[in-house]
């Protein structure tokens, strides 16, 4: 018995190797010497030689021991399964050859059972084709399959024994194409539509949209069309009574919970998980987001079992595109901005109330990334409505209390952030200047003895040193003072908005000048004092003396362009606060003009129809109210 075991174990080495270094007839060969031939059990996971044929990608072997090693009466073991289950069909499903259908048909002629086996975890051949993105075999594997047009007997083949469907699948390896190159959905039955749960489709694909490449969001796109027909899981909404009353004092008030005023759609909400619509604006995939409301606009109305509506999930999860997108919507976002959730924060609170595994779209430092949080804040206040601003929630704190607290720690990093880069920075520009002040004492060549002029005065380079050294020099000292003006600074909350970033970028741009211009006096100097008026000789001097610029400018350029950002926001406040002031000046204008008396304008009118007056009536009538309590 041990000598047959030996015997088998030495046989199996032999037919292994030669499969590794595919040789094709040594394989055939002893194959030849096997009671079950190409089925020949192989490896100590119940491969058989077709198993690692098809595996290895050998297909031309494989075709041939179908025909010549495979007789009629070992058909049937051509449905042994490996120790996971699989198939000799399972191993063709995940081939990208050409020649992949042919075997499979030449398979399945001689064992058509196949095509209804699983493995282990439930996948059938259609499946695993899915799993591997393999279009070609995928379609040719479908159109084999013939079974009723129903979702029960499709089942098995599109789904495994963990409930994960091939739409499932193919989401979330980003083969979109198995789903969108045929407009026949029949294969997929019902499962288009289990986009209620976590588990859902168009949930997976909300989920990866953030990390598809340009490539494959197209067809991304494309199938996210498909599911948000089906997609009805915004429908499920918790309440939306008007808890919007500003509470700018410490005192709650009893309000009806959603359960006493019909708590069968709550309990619906609370069973189901958050919705395809948040999960891709929790994930920023606008795309997603964009397809969901033009299809169904009502659907920005959802609010889920915590109270938050889109907006609250768009500012938590610091989505501007999301946040623009809804914003758009002139008319929902009178209600929406208005929102509170069941904790009493409005959608100012939520810029305080990040998510824990937050980062910046990139890494910046603290100073900036606090700067980002502020605009943040503005840019959500500024859609707010006045009397909301000062809102205080059920813990009796009001947004910009919130944020502080939630910032202080960033804060204190920023300030040590800016301190430790001023300093630093101020050392090299203190450097700088000096030696541009030296340079400027030690001119090239030297005074003439007899006039006390410089020897070279008359050389057009003389110039370029003269005047770069110069502004060198200028631009060293001005990065030393804007640069000590931060270190003595305040470092209040609000100075990371705008004044400290601002006069940050304003020190890198001035120590960059002094640096360039101290290279280009520099290289000018060599130049003045070589004797040889070789064109090659300066064109060399000059590129090795940009060299340390050039160094500089790329270690920088990241935090420059971060910079930049705010100067970009100043001019579009600039332009702004230009178009409002000029639109004042007109309707001064026109209102200095004299009219007739009966076409003068009612005052009457004008008050009815001024937001701004209805929003202070509103704040002083509730005002008012709290007063009388």
């Amino acid at each position: 018995m041990k000598e047959n075991d030996m015997a088998r174990d030495d046989f199996n080495a032999e037919l292994y190797k030669a499969l590794l270094n595919q040789n094709a007839n040594k394989v055939k060969e002893l194959c030849g010497d096997s009671p079950d031939r190409a089925m020949h059990r192989l490896t100590i996971h119940n491969d058989t030689v077709l198993h690692l044929a098809i595996y290895s990608k050998q297909v031309d072997l494989a075709l041939s021991l179908l025909e010549d090693q495979l007789p009629a009466e070992l058909y049937q073991k051509m449905t042994q399964v490996n120790g996971n289950g699989n198939t000799i069909l399972h191993e063709v499903a995940t081939l990208h050859d050409e020649r992949s259908i042919s075997l499979a048909e030449k398979i399945l002629e001689r064992a058509p059972d196949l095509l209804s086996i699983t493995n282990n975890l439930g996948e059938s051949v259609v499946f695993q084709a899915a799993t591997y993105g393999k279009e070609k075999i995928f379609k040719f594997l479908v159109d084999k399959v013939s079974v009723p047009d129903n979702d029960e007997a499709w089942l098995p083949f599109i789904q495994r024994k963990d409930k994960t469907t091939i739409l499932h699948i193919a989401i979330l390896t980003h083969h979109f194409a198995l789903v969108t190159m045929s407009g026949d959905f029949t294969v997929y039955g019902n499962i288009i539509q289990d986009t209620k749960d976590d588990t859902g489709s168009l949930t997976c694909l909300a989920k990866c949209g953030e990390v598809l490449d340009q490539k494959k969001k197209s067809s991304a796109l494309e199938l996210a069309k498909i599911l948000v027909n089906e997609d009805t899981s915004w429908k499920l909404t918790s309440s939306n009574m008007d808890l919007d009353r500003a509470r700018p004092h410490k005192y709650k008030v009893n309000v009806p919970s959603t359960h006493e005023t019909g708590g069968s759609s709550q309990q619906q909400v609370e069973e189901e998980s958050i919705t395809p619509l948040f999960i891709a604006t929790k994930s920023g995939c606008t795309e997603i987001v964009k397809e969901i409301l033009d299809k169904y606009p009502q659907a920005v109305e959802h609010i889920d079992c915590e109270g938050h509506n889109i907006l609250h999930m768009a500012i938590k999860y610091r989505q501007l595109e999301v946040f623009n997108l809804v914003s758009q919507m002139e008319v929902p976002m009178r209600w929406l901005v208005r929102k509170i959730d069941k904790e009493g924060n409005s959608i100012l609170h939520m810029v305080g109330k990040k998510r824990e595994d937050y980062l910046p779209e990139r890494i910046k430092g603290p100073a900036l990334e606090l700067q980002e949080e502020l605009l943040w804040f503005e840019r959500v206040k500024s859609v707010m409505r006045r009397h909301m601003v000062h809102h205080r929630n059920n813990k009796n704190v009001s947004a910009e209390s919130l944020f502080a607290s939630t910032n202080e720690a960033l804060r204190i990093r920023a300030v040590e952030w800016l301190r430790h880069t001023s300093e630093g920075c101020s050392v090299l520009a203190v450097l700088i200047a000096t030696v541009a002040f030296a340079a400027a004492y030690t001119i090239p060549g030297g005074p003439n003895q007899s006039t006390g002029f410089p020897v070279l005065l008359s050389q057009p380079l003389f110039l370029v040193f003269t005047g770069t050294d110069v502004l060198s020099l200028t631009f060293a000292l001005s990065a030393v003072v804007i640069f000590l003006s931060i270190l003595t600074a305040p470092f209040r909350l609000i100075d990371f908005k705008n004044s400290l970033p601002n006069k940050l970028m304003f020190g890198f741009t001035c120590l960059f000048l002094s640096i360039s211009m101290m290279m280009i006096s520099f290289s000018a100097t060599i130049v003045l004092m070589i004797s040889s008026k070789q064109r090659w000789t300066k064109i060399i001097l000059y590129s090795l003396s940009f060299f340390p610029v050039a160094i500089f400018a790329l270690a920088y350029l990241p935090l420059y362009l971060s910079l930049s950002q705010t100067l970009e926001y100043l001019v579009n406040k600039l332009i702004q606060g230009f178009k409002y002031y000029r639109l004042s000046f007109l309707s001064k204008e026109t209102q200095n003009t004299s009219y007739p008396i009966e076409h003068q304008p009612q005052s009457s009118s004008f008050t009815r129809h001024n937001p701004e007056r209805e929003e202070s009536c509103s704040l002083d009538a509730t005002q008012t109210s709290h007063s009388s309590v």
